[in-house]
């Protein structure tokens, strides 16, 4: 079983890569603003993908990132994103089943309640 914080940075990855298969040239702030992040957390996840291969930051003139450079997914991290995708989507189809079982849980403990308070009155 994977672990709660290995999905975590999985699921950073995957939303990291997802944006920057978009926007390619935003800059670190705002692509740490976009997730939510902050700029080292995020500057760590970026060094992560690269070590991994999965992204690759390119020299590019007209970027509006001050340095001119731009983020690109590679070959690979194109293969990775659709896995990962494939995965999250999962994970957040199970969560919505979870959800949608509690709150029909607590509608009936509601309804329950709600019965049993008007038949004392």
């Amino acid at each position: 079983m994977t672990s709660r914080q290995a999905k975590l940075q999985e699921d950073t990855y995957f939303r990291v890569m997802r944006i920057l298969q978009e926007n390619p040239d935003l800059t670190q702030r705002e692509l740490a603003e976009k997730l939510g992040i902050s700029v080292g957390g995020l500057n760590y996840c970026l060094k992560a993908l690269m070590e991994k291969g999965l992204v690759k930051m390119k020299n590019f003139a007209n970027s509006k990132n001050k340095f001119g450079y731009v983020y690109v997914l590679t070959p690979t991290g194109m293969a990775e994103k659709a896995f990962i995708t494939h995965r999250f989507l999962q994970r957040k189809m199970d969560e919505y089943e979870a959800l949608k079982a509690e709150i029909e849980a607590l509608r009936s403990e509601v309804n329950k309640e709600s019965s049993e308070g008007a038949q004392k009155t």
